[in-house]
């Protein structure tokens, strides 16, 4: 059998309960054709580089998948005919990546910092009051 990844992007108005759902219907297709999903990854609610079907942003999920070719297709058909489904992509690898990829240690990694920071750019310096800024220095010029 193959290795695969299958990565698809649900509608930004599903909830987290249904954004499961759909990765575990298509679960049930991989293991109902003989195959086996070795790891579900959900990346979570994310913005779009540019608007699909009226959606700004997006749900992620990530299957590493082990199944002959002919799973994949009726895999790719569920998706293509489900609404919920914006967008999808199956790619054979040569092998699973081990632990967690790229996209979950990038979320590790800025969660990591923003708590470093704390709530918001705890580095910055106090402006103080910005209301009384004084004369505009193009004002302050033409006086001169």
């Amino acid at each position: 059998m193959a290795l695969y990844e299958h990565t698809f992007l649900a509608r930004q108005d599903l909830a987290q309960a249904q954004v499961d759902a759909l990765a575990e219907a298509a679960t049930k297709i991989v293991e109902d054709k003989g195959g086996k999903v070795v790891k579900t990854e959900t990346w979570g609610l994310r913005s779009l580089a540019y608007r699909i079907a009226k959606n700004r942003k997006a749900h992620y999920v990530m299957l590493e998948i082990d199944a002959p070719g002919d799973t994949v297709a009726e895999l790719e058909r569920q998706a293509g005919i489900n609404e919920d489904i914006i967008r999808y992509m199956t790619v054979k690898v040569e092998e699973h990546e081990a632990g967690p990829t790229v996209m979950m240690r990038k979320q590790e990694r800025d969660r990591e910092r923003r708590s470093e920071r704390g709530e918001r750019g705890g580095d910055r310096p106090d402006r103080g009051d910005r209301g009384d800024r004084g004369p505009r220095r193009d004002a302050q010029e033409e006086a001169a």
